[in-house]
Formats: structure tokens, sequence, C-alpha cells
């Protein structure tokens, strides 16, 4: 099967839904398809554009030129003119299906596309993006915001033939919002890297980390729907439990300096310890694996992979169970599940790192609830989501063909 993948983000963006894209493109090249990626070309440390397929290996992977996206310069933005001479380029026999992942321009030029090559059109909705969109556009009443990401995301569903929803959560909201397209709940799987054990102590020590000092790690964006301001008063009272305490936050994002100031405001300083990203084969397993216990708190997660990072490390997860991590933590025995409370979440930290003997059994079975999520499993359920999408447009062709040159385009041209 020859599947094309569009994408707004991609490695190096260090973010879920990277991840989850590669996860899926790993196993399914490995099963014997063909899954090229199109995805956004990203500058160079020294800030000048890298040229198209440099320092590529990926003869799949197809980048595109791009500029910087006004208020986040971490994402880039595809320029038009080059992802459509790409994709022009493109006939249907080099195109059996294509897969959307982000709801940006990737989701006009792909609907733009398999409109074109007469191929079904699938969708990942990675992102609840009613819950933080305000962040991103200020001095608009979030109520608004929210009404206008709900309609957003009712008209592109409405594009798609199917949709896949990371958790039965997120599927729910979108049924909620009046999404009437079918939802498949599929999850991004472990890789087996996922499992190799990282070495804690080698971490600990390039950090200056004292070998007996208790630490709690967060990984992930550093932006405001994690809820990292709530981990950071949270630590305010854990302090107090266990005086010695080190909160690792482990990532970059929009929303770093407000952190930073928020932990200096509550006087954390010296129990706060910033890491940037890190290689995901080897630094951040080291650092899951020095860890005592893994805090988490987001409350718009679609799936919440690092979670499972964690427990893959055998690090004792202490979180709040919303949207997609409740799937995740629904029957694990490596969790403790507190509520969104500080004095709750403080005590159950503090349990944790106070007791060798409840940590390294939690571990134990940490270690097992993740084995649960094989990506190579979920690889194979996304096949035949695809294999029925693909039969299914082959018996309604003249009647999709039909529809879809009466449906007109909206955006960007399409």
């Amino acid at each position: 099967m020859k599947i094309l993948m569009l994408s707004d983000v991609f490695f190096p963006r260090v973010n879920g839904v990277s991840t989850s894209i590669q996860t899926f493109r790993a196993d399914l090249q490995a099963l014997g398809h063909t899954v090229t990626l199109v995805a956004p070309e990203y500058g160079t440390p020294g800030g000048q554009a890298a040229s198209a397929g440099a320092g590529n290996s990926d003869p799949h992977l197809v980048r595109i030129p791009s500029r910087p996206v006004p208020r986040d310069p971490e994402d880039r933005l595809f320029v038009w003119s080059k992802l459509m001479a790409y994709l022009r380029t493109l006939r249907p026999d080099d195109v059996d299906l294509v897969h959307i992942q982000t709801p940006f321009m990737a989701h006009y030029a792909g609907v733009r596309l398999a409109r074109r090559l007469g191929a079904p059109l699938i969708e990942t909705y990675h992102t609840y993006f009613e819950h933080y969109l305000h962040h991103y556009v200020p001095g608009l009443p979030s109520a608004l915001t929210r009404y206008v990401a709900r309609r957003f995301t009712v008209a592109q569903c409405h594009d798609v033939q199917a949709v896949v929803s990371p958790s039965r959560q997120m599927a729910e909201a979108l049924r909620a919002y009046g999404v009437q397209t079918p939802i498949e709940v599929l999850p991004t799987g472990l890789p087996p890297l996922c499992f190799k054990q990282g070495d804690g102590a080698r971490y600990r020590a390039a950090q200056g980390i004292a070998p007996d000092r208790p630490m709690a790690l967060f990984v992930g964006r550093v932006a405001h729907e994690k809820n990292i301001d709530f981990l950071v008063e949270m630590l305010v009272r854990l302090r107090e439990k266990v005086p010695q305490v080190l909160l690792v936050i482990a990532g970059e994002g929009p929303a770093e300096a407000h952190i930073r100031a928020l932990v200096t405001a509550r006087g954390l300083d010296a129990h706060v310890h910033y890491q940037g990203y890190m290689d995901r084969h080897t630094t951040l397993l080291d650092c899951y694996r020095a860890a005592d216990a893994f805090v988490f708190a987001s409350r718009t997660e679609t799936q919440g992979l690092v979670l499972l990072e964690a427990m893959a490390q055998g690090t004792p997860v202490v979180s709040t169970a919303v949207m997609g991590t409740a799937d995740v933590l629904a029957g694990v025995q490596g969790a403790v599940v507190v509520p969104e409370e500080i004095e709750a979440f403080a005590t159950g930290v503090a349990r944790v790192l106070g007791d060798r003997s409840l940590r390294a059994q939690l571990g134990e079975f940490a270690r097992q609830d993740a084995l649960r999520w094989s990506s190579r499993h979920m690889a194979e359920r996304l096949l035949k989501l695809y294999e029925q999408l693909i039969e299914d447009d082959l018996v309604a062709r003249p009647t999709a063909a039909a529809a879809r040159e009466e449906v007109p385009g909206r955006f960007f041209g399409v």
C-alpha cells in the first residue's frame, strides 16, 4: 500500500504529534508498506533555511520550504505555493490513501489532493484545541475561541471519510461537537526502543543531581495547556513534606518564561531543574529512569504518551486522569491517580518519594502496564482501517467522485 501523510509539524519539532507519526510510520513500513510523509522544512541553528532533503536520509520524507509562525517560534508554516507544486507532481498510481495529521495547511492541501486523485482521506485529531486556543489568540473571550474551535473541528471532520482519535474521551468530545464522520479510537503505541532501560545514575551525574535526592519529573512541551503552573504550585506544598525534593521540567515551549518567573516568585529556584529537549534514544531514557516519580496534570491530552514512556522505564506515575490520560491510566497498577487538588497531589507524590519499597513495586507494575501498548499492534489496527476505507471507496467511487466535484473548498483556494 502507498500511503501519503501530510503534517504541519514533524521532528526536529518535538511533540506528541511528531512522535505519533514517527511511531506509526516505522511500524507500517516494517509491515511492508510505503509511507511518504510531507512535512515542513525547519531552519538550521544559524537561522538559514535548510535546502529540501538536506541531511535527510529518509527517502520517503519530503521537506517543503516553510516560514516562521507568528508568536510561535518553534513551529513552521508551509510555503503554500511550494507545497502545491510538490503535490501537483503526484498521480493516482502514486497514492492509495491520504492521511492528514494536523488541521492547518496540511488539512486543506490533503483535502485538495485526495479530491484530485480520487483517493480515500482520513485525519487524526491529535489536539484538543478548545482548551488552549485562547492562549494563542489573546484578547478574545475564551467562550468565543471555544466556539470557533468546535465549529472549525466539525467542518474539517466533514471533509474526510474517517477520523482517528487517540482516546475514547476525545472521540466522545468530537461526537458532542456534532461530528458525524466515523471515528476510530486508536492510540499511538510504544515502540520497542521505549523499553530499552535507561541509565538514571548517568543522567544524575551529568546534571549534578545527587544520587539520593528525591526527584520528580515532568516531560513535555512547556506550554500553557500542559498545566505546569499547577505542578509548580503543588511543589510549594510538596517541599514542606519532602524538603530536598527536586522537580525536573524537561522540554521547551512558549510558556517557559512564564514558568521560570512563577518558580522564582514562589521561591523554588533551588528545587527546579530545567532540561531542554533530549535525544529520545539515549538521554531521555536516562532522564525517565533517573526520576523517582513522574508527575503530570494536563487537562487536554488526547493520549498522554509521556505517561507510557515513563512507565516503560519503570518510573512510577502520579497523575490526574483527564481526557486521554484517563485511558492510559485505566486499570493500571504502576500509577497513583490523584485529583487536581494541591494537597492531594502533593500527598501522593510525597508518598511515592518517601517509600523505596513502594517505588520498586509500582515501578515493576508500571513496566507491565506499558507492555499492553505495543506500537506494532496499533499499526496493524490502523492498516485494517486503511484497507476498509480503500475497499469502501472502490465500491462507492462513482458517487464519491460526483460529491467531490460538487463540494466547494473553503480555504486556501481548495
